[in-house]
């Protein structure tokens, strides 16, 4: 008898979800890997929306006019959390990134490239983050990646986790009731849109008067 026989064979599914994985594994080190021969900023790396990870970019419009809230909310040495919305690390860290600190909380790994300020994020454990980050952030913008109401409670946890103070919420008007009941938060007249266009109406929230910060914008 062959002691091959004995060797599990892997199914065609399993050894292409493998290989995928392995591709983008090494594509990752080789992003990393250029990176640091060539010294250049990490904003120069763009990323393609994966729509399997339910992402979905925001517009340059509504980017602008976070990253002006967000410069308006945290001061010098404060902290920012940012929350599965990933395209908004690169302008929040070109504004303020040289006074305050900007972590980015996300599940995908993509975005290692950011390196330490990027912290990897499941939202299906969403206790589970660095210590130092316990009550540590001014303000913490979120967006949940899943209109359902675990995810806005497990993402709710999390939030209340890290905030200090100020919340920032972006996520379907479906949510409405979930997000201002779990949050203490209100509907602004701000609604964010994306790239790409969305069915799904989408709203933005607060636990304080944002839409005041935007007036003239």
């Amino acid at each position: 008898m062959d002691d091959d026989d004995d060797v599990p064979a892997l199914s065609a599914e399993t050894f292409a979800a493998l290989q995928e994985f392995y591709a983008e594994q090494a594509k990752r080190e080789e992003i990393l890997t250029k990176l640091e021969s060539d010294n250049k900023l990490t904003e120069n790396i763009i990323f393609e929306e994966n729509w399997q990870l339910s992402q979905f970019w925001y517009d340059e419009k509504t980017i602008q006019a976070l990253v002006h809230v967000i410069d308006q909310c945290v001061q010098n040495d404060g902290r920012v959390a940012l929350i599965s919305c990933p395209t908004l690390f690169v302008p929040v860290k070109r504004q303020i990134g040289s006074r305050a600190t900007v972590t980015l909380l996300e599940y995908d790994r993509r975005f290692e490239i950011h390196g330490s300020d990027y912290v990897f994020y499941d939202y299906n454990h969403p206790l589970k983050l660095p210590a130092d980050l316990t009550q540590s952030c001014d303000l913490v913008v979120a967006d949940p990646p899943f209109l359902s109401e675990e995810c806005i409670t497990k993402t709710s946890e999390t939030i209340k986790l890290l905030a200090k103070n100020k919340i920032v919420v972006c996520t379907g008007a479906v949510m409405k009731d979930h997000v201002e009941k779990m949050l203490q938060t209100k509907a602004c007249k701000f609604e964010p849109k994306h790239r790409n266009n969305l069915a799904n109406e989408f709203s933005c929230y607060a636990n304080f008067n944002l839409d005041s910060m935007l007036q003239g914008l």
